[in-house]
């Protein structure tokens, strides 16, 4: 339930209570590179790019093999200055490059991942591959490292580190092992770059055909394989975002001084027989009731012979749980050197049409089956390769509601599964060096779960498949995308090697997206595609069936295509507005993009009041002495980890705090510490964060636009950061996470009820309580015998009674209980002199202009409260790998104070319940509630999961204080 409340310039409103229950075949490479073919250069004998070939690793394909799992070695042209054919040839001397190990991508990563590796930052030791949580004096990320080591970049554009602005080399040796009669087919799953690729001493392929950072590019090497060790060097040259189709991270971080060159995602090898399968999938039509699904089964069959080859292909569709396989086969003859696409259909083969499917839901509306799809081809007893898959049974409806005098067509929409959810999530921004963790992906998820968003937008950043995978089996649904700010959004005409390059680009990211029931749109960014960039890409994503099976949609704004129609989406804020602007409804703008133009009305694919300040702990773990004190001290100060925009200014400059602080010393008054900063901060990046999801799930039933989702710009960082964070990327969780945290839960109490699991939910009884700031209660209400259908949100279930003097500072409490018991505790803390937003000035720009700020400097004053403090641990599974849990009970025993803010911490300590000095905060901790205010007489109960071995042998230990609060310690 969700208790919302809504502002009007000078006086509160009446609160009310609302309620939800919420192939081609390249022929053997020669001297002169071989050519390879792009799916916009039609069809061809045998493989094609990202045609016949299965994803990129971990997509269970018995005849890939990613290359570099014994390491690869690294090294700038600058100094390795041989040629491509001398690099590339057995036994070439590489004792002088940097090694470099293939993350759990498969992967080596990025030029300055290659030299964080091995220790190359002055005055460092030699790292983990850097996709660590944690920050030291000497890591990269810590301070300003990164610049000093390595220079700067301050656009998006060339590259302008004369370090990063010449090519560098990634070399490795492979052993393939070919049988008699197999053929080798290398494979390059994109660059973030262009290329040369050599096998053995010959160039495979030039730069020319080898670009994009999502392309799939395929070469038959079976005559360039020799007998023991084989060597592959690539070369590639300086990523340039402004004018290649790859990534760069806009305005999110600094720029990483190589402009993220490198090979982000395996390099790999396919050995086959004389036959193979590859490009199975499963595309699939559901009853509108779910009671039925017909699955089409499609897989290509290569035949690489020079005669026509007749072989048997079995498809194998395994239930969730190991239930009753459904197999089907059929024979096929495959011309001479030829691909040929075969497909089981319900029609052929009625076993595909499956009764009463278990259906994939997004987590909190179900549970999430996953289905098998197993594919083999084979000749008598001679069974080639197989590839496996897993896939979810769910529909995506994707649609425009409403209307109003801007957004005419109405806003963006979404069912899964027949059931409107309004979406509520993040932006995901990858590790920075492009390292990938799978271990690191499941904490994040935990984190997500935790924090009860529904989705992650990918604008410009697709993941590698096990970050598919886990969002599957988490049930997290993502919304892909293409980038804004760079060639992806290039306006005019197009070579046709452009349209080559953006229609590879589009088949092998729906190749690689295409059976992931996480995945349930993708989209342009703030531009819409040129006619030519939009009949090319959906070119692509139609011949990897991706499309129209998966809704494209035109833009993150509220433009336009003529295939795709409008896009109904909305943009902004970015940078600080107040909690009330996101409850606003009348001030919509005259811009006709809808971007920066208000609250909680249609669909926003991007918005945040900005700054995001992590705990104390986390910010000694990435920021120096000076660094901090500049935090404090310095409004205007271009902080290194939030971005390289230097300015204060209107408009889109998010290098400094000003903006935030600005309000935060306005409303909460001066702070003359480092703690007492970072204390205000939390609070008002609490009340915001909470503001914003609360008001899109209160106005999910509005008229005559309502609300139908949003999406935090942005969710995490790939390097720690103080711009756009729900958590931090050490998994810090500080004011902004738990109010987020706060919002969405399941059955939740705003100033408005929702109830946003997918069952009915009664015997739920709300109570509000009105404080005074010194704990005196001013009104108590109670509303009983309340019932919540699925993804209900009701409206105007109480209305507390607030104080109307002209300055005064209080609390509204709400309660919610189910048959009694407490399920969620909700607090507010408001003034009588409200945030009042200039919408002249503040329409149209990405922060917000006041003509009046909130007066919560009563905080100030607050009287100083002590706590009282039990916890207890067990040994229990948990989520992001956690073996513990600890139960912790905090109790304001005052009759007249109140304990405001309180934060509890997990940490390492000694056996008699003291903390250890330095960073003894454990970071695997995931808090099921935290920043909690009680008020006198009252306890609460919290619950942390977290993993033994981040004690260290220590044992542990919880602290919490507070606002008014100091702090305590006591053993765990």
């Amino acid at each position: 339930m969700n208790l919302g409340i809504r502002r009007r310039p000078g006086r509160w409103a009446a609160a009310v209570v609302s309620v939800t229950t919420l192939g081609w075949l390249v022929s053997s490479a020669q001297t002169a590179p071989a050519a390879a073919m792009t799916p916009a250069q039609g069809p061809a004998p045998a493989h094609a790019a990202g045609v016949s070939l299965s994803s990129p690793s971990g997509t269970g394909a018995s005849d890939l093999s990613n290359l570099g799992s014994g390491g690869w070695e690294v090294q700038s042209t600058a100094v390795a200055t041989q040629t491509g054919e001398q690099i590339s040839t057995p036994g070439f001397n590489t004792s002088t490059w940097l090694p470099v190990t293939n993350d759990d991508a498969g992967s080596p990563g990025t030029e300055i991942e290659a030299l964080a590796q091995n220790g190359k930052c002055p005055g460092d030791t030699p790292l983990q591959p850097v996709n660590q949580s944690t920050s030291s004096p000497g890591s990269v990320f810590f301070s300003n490292n990164m610049q000093l080591c390595y220079g700067s970049m301050n656009k998006i554009g060339p590259d302008t580190v004369s370090e990063f602005s010449v090519p560098w080399w990634w070399r490795t040796d492979f052993t393939p092992n070919l049988a008699a009669g197999q053929t080798a087919t290398l494979i390059i799953n994109g660059v973030v770059g262009s290329a040369n690729v050599w096998v053995n001493g010959t160039q495979v392929a030039t730069s020319s055909t080898v670009t994009g950072a999502y392309t799939r590019f395929t070469f038959n090497i079976t005559g360039l394989i020799r007998s023991g060790t084989n060597s592959l060097a690539v070369e590639v040259n300086p990523n340039d975002p402004a004018s290649m189709y790859t990534l760069d991270n806009v305005d999110w971080t600094q720029i990483p001084p190589d402009n993220n060159t490198g090979i982000q995602f395996p390099v790999q090898l396919q050995a086959d027989g004389a036959l193979a399968v590859g490009n199975s999938h499963v595309n699939q039509s559901d009853a509108a009731n779910l009671s039925s699904a017909a699955l089409t089964v499609r897989t290509d069959v290569t035949n690489y012979t020079l005669s026509a080859q007749t072989a048997t292909v079995t498809a194998t569709i395994t239930p969730p749980n190991n239930g009753t396989p459904v197999t089907v086969t059929q024979n096929v003859t495959v011309p001479a050197s030829t691909t040929q696409t075969v497909s089981f259909t319900p029609a052929g083969f009625p076993s595909l049409t499956i009764s009463s499917p278990q259906v994939w839901w997004p987590y909190q509306l179900g549970l999430q089956p996953l289905y098998t799809l197993g594919v083999t081809v084979a000749q008598g007893s001679t069974q080639y390769n197989s590839t496996t898959e897993t896939f979810g049974i769910r529909a995506v409806t994707s649609y425009l509601t409403g209307s109003n005098a801007i957004e005419p067509s109405g806003a963006r929409a979404f069912k899964i599964n027949g059931v409107p959810i309004v979406i509520r999530g993040g932006g995901y921004d990858p590790n920075l060096f492009l390292h990938y963790s799978a271990a690191d992906t499941a904490k994040q998820i935990a984190l997500m779960k935790n924090m009860g968003v529904n989705t992650i937008r990918l604008e410009g950043h697709i993941m590698p498949a096990d970050w598919f995978e886990q969002m599957d089996a988490a049930g997290i649904l993502v919304n892909g995308g293409f980038q804004c700010c760079d060639a992806w959004e290039v306006s005019g005409s197009l070579t046709q090697a452009q349209q080559n390059v953006l229609q590879n680009s589009a088949q092998t990211i729906g190749t690689n997206l295409r059976n992931h029931p996480s995945v349930f749109s993708f989209q342009w960014s703030d531009n819409q595609p040129t006619a030519t960039q939009e009949s090319v890409s959906i070119a692509g994503f139609t011949a990897a069936d991706f499309y129209p099976q998966t809704p494209l949609i035109a833009s993150a704004e509220y433009k336009s295509t003529p295939t795709l129609g409008p896009a109904g989406e909305k943009e902004g804020p970015y940078d600080w507005v107040p909690p009330d602007y996101w409850y606003d409804t009348t001030h919509l703008g005259t811009d006709s993009t809808v971007t920066n133009a208000g609250g909680a009305w249609g669909y926003d694919s991007e918005e945040s009041a900005g700054d995001t300040v992590p705990t104390l702990d986390s910010l000694d773990r990435f920021m120096s002495a000076g660094d901090l004190s500049n935090l404090w001290q310095k409004t205007k100060f271009n902080q290194y980890h939030l971005n390289y925009e230097p300015r204060c200014k209107t408009g889109y400059s998010f290098g400094t705090l000003c903006h935030f602080d600005t309000a935060l010393s306005s409303r909460y008054g001066s702070w003359s510490s480092l703690a007492q900063y970072v204390e205000e901060a939390q609070a008002q990046d609490y009340e915001n964060t909470r503001a914003q999801f609360e008001a899109f799930i209160d106005h999910a039933n509005n008229a005559p636009l309502p609300s139908t989702g949003t999406i935090y710009w942005q969710m995490n960082k790939g390097w720690p950061s103080l711009l756009w964070n729900l958590y931090n990327n050490d998994g810090d969780q500080a004011g902004s996470y738990f109010g987020a945290q706060e919002a969405n839960r399941s059955l939740h109490a705003l100033y408005a009820l929702d109830n946003l699991s997918n069952s009915t939910q009664s015997g739920l009884a709300v109570e509000s309580k009105v404080y005074s700031l010194g704990g005196t209660v001013l009104d108590d209400q109670t509303a009983s015998n309340i019932t919540l259908a699925g993804q209900q949100v009701r409206t105007s279930v109480l209305a507390p009674k607030v104080p109307t003097s002209p300055v005064e500072t209080y609390f509204v409490e709400l309660q919610l209980k189910k048959n009694g018991t407490l399920v969620d505790r909700n607090v507010y803390w408001l003034s009588t002199q409200p945030d009042v937003v200039n919408w002249s000035k503040t329409l149209g720009q990405p922060q917000g202009t006041l003509s009046q700020y909130a007066n919560l400097a009563g905080f100030q004053t607050l009287p100083q409260s002590s706590i009282s403090a039990t916890a207890s641990t067990v040994t229990q599974s948990g989520p992001g790998g956690a073996d513990r849990a600890t139960t912790v009970t905090i109790t304001n025993p005052s009759s007249s104070t109140v304990a405001f803010l309180l934060r509890a911490d997990v940490r390492r300590g000694t056996a008699g319940g003291q903390e250890l000095a330095g960073d003894s905060e454990l970071q695997s901790s995931i808090w099921q509630d935290n920043d909690i205010t009680l008020f006198p007489g009252e306890s609460q109960t919290l619950t942390v999961t977290w993993n033994s071995a981040d004690l260290q042998g220590a044992s542990p230990v919880v602290s919490v204080s507070g606002w008014n609060v100091p702090k305590i310690d006591i053993p765990a």
